[in-house]
C-alpha cells in the first residue's frame, strides 16, 4: 500500500450559534471536492496553532468572528492525492454576517440534519460521532448558551462552553 507524500494540516471549526445550529459551507463546484459541504476551516500556516488557524480562516473565508473552544477530535485521513490531519474544534459564533467569500453557499443547520448533506469523507468522520449521539439543549449560563448533551442524558463537557461534564 502506498501513501500520498503530500500532507496538509487543517484547522476545522464546528461553529454553533445561540439557536443550536451548526454552520456549514458548500465548496466551489470547480474545485477539489466541488459541490460538497464542509465545516469551515483551512490549512495551518507555519508556526500557527489550530485555534489561530480557525480564527484566521473563518474571518478570511466567511467574514465572521468565532471563539475557539476545546478540541472535539483529531482525524488523520488519506485520499489518493493527499494525507490530511484535521484538528476539529467546537467554536462559538460571536459576530458578523456569514458571506460566501470562498464558498458557494453557507447554511446554519440543525446538528441532527447534518446527515442530509454530502460531505467529503474526512468531514463525515466529524459528523458520525457527534450528530448521531448528541442533541442540543439551551442553557442559561453566562457565555456560550449551548450544551451538547448525549442522548443518554450525560453532558459532554466541552469547556469553556459546556460546563457540567
Amino acid at each position: 500500500m502506498t501513501f500520498p507524500s503530500k500532507h496538509k494540516q487543517i484547522g476545522v471549526a464546528v461553529i454553533i450559534n445561540d439557536q443550536g445550529e451548526v454552520l456549514i459551507d458548500r465548496r466551489p463546484v470547480g474545485g477539489s471536492f466541488g459541490g460538497l459541504w464542509e465545516f469551515p476551516g483551512g490549512k495551518l500556516e507555519p508556526g500557527e496553532t489550530a485555534a489561530e488557524c480557525i480564527v484566521r480562516e473563518v474571518r478570511e473565508e466567511i467574514a465572521i468572528e468565532v471563539a475557539v473552544g476545546e478540541s472535539l477530535i483529531t482525524i488523520d485521513h488519506s485520499y489518493p492525492q493527499v494525507r490530511l490531519t484535521l484538528y476539529v474544534h467546537l467554536c462559538q459564533y460571536l459576530s458578523g454576517q456569514p458571506q460566501t467569500i470562498a464558498c458557494e453557499e453557507i447554511r446554519w443547520v440543525a446538528i441532527t440534519d447534518l446527515g442530509e448533506y454530502r460531505f467529503p469523507k474526512a468531514n463525515g468522520e466529524i459528523i458520525q460521532p457527534y450528530a448521531k449521539s448528541f442533541s442540543v439543549d439551551r442553557a442559561t449560563q453566562s457565555g456560550f448558551s449551548i450544551i451538547l448533551r448525549q442522548k443518554s442524558g450525560r453532558c459532554r463537557g466541552v469547556a469553556p462552553y459546556c460546563l457540567n461534564p
